[in-house]
């Protein structure tokens, strides 16, 4: 019996069809086995593909997602991969679906924050739906390299520290200079030893 699992967002909806896997004892209202799904935007053309397609799309939109979600916005996906995502310069996302279709251009879409928030969401409700009944090849998310740590902080926060350190050498090697060096020959004064009288001897007795 066919199956189809609908996920809908202010901008837009997915839907994803399919049948139970019979063959490993799945129930009628369970998706085992993907045959198509579409994904509909408001003022965009639909997208449809096979369970490839979805799966790259979730492979790339996901993780990119997290990573901006922690200030480390990056580009995910590159040829010959059919679903790229990257930040646009001018604000906002590009995300760059390339089609299996011979001498079929690349379809490529300018989503806003709204937009992509709207997209992690359904593909997230996809995935975390108990009906949908079948492993998604999907990376485990990972913690933040060290590189990518580091590249949270502006250029300027990376800098100061260490131009900090460089302008207190330079002004302490200066104030060093201006005090002047000790004359040769010269040192402390010394006090002249205090002299005692000199003892007068005893008077003789009568």
């Amino acid at each position: 019996m066919k199956q189809t699992l609908q996920y809908d967002q202010l901008s837009c909806r997915l839907k994803v069809e399919g049948l139970p896997d019979v063959s490993v004892g799945q129930s009628g209202d369970a998706l085992g086995i993907i045959t198509g799904w579409s994904l509909q935007w408001a003022g965009r053309p639909e997208l449809e593909g096979r369970k490839e397609h979805l799966l790259a799309l979730m492979q790339v939109v996901l993780p990119y997602a997290r990573y901006l979600i922690s200030g480390v916005p990056r580009r995910f996906g590159a040829e010959p991969q059919p679903v790229e995502i990257a930040p646009n310069p001018q604000g906002g996302h590009t995300l760059l679906l390339r089609s299996s279709q011979p001498d079929t251009p690349p379809l490529q879409l300018a989503l806003d924050d709204a937009e992509l928030a709207d997209l992690v969401r359904v593909l997230d409700q996809l995935r975390l739906d108990p009906r949908l009944q079948l492993p998604l090849e999907l990376p485990q998310p990972q913690p933040l390299r060290a590189r990518d740590l580091l590249e949270r902080r502006p250029l300027v926060q990376r800098l100061a520290a260490p131009v900090g350190g460089l302008l207190a050498v330079v002004v302490a090697s200066g104030l060093g200079l201006l005090i002047p060096e000790p004359k040769p020959g010269a040192g402390p004064a010394t006090r002249p030893a205090a002299t005692q009288p000199a003892a007068t001897p005893p008077a003789p007795a009568p």
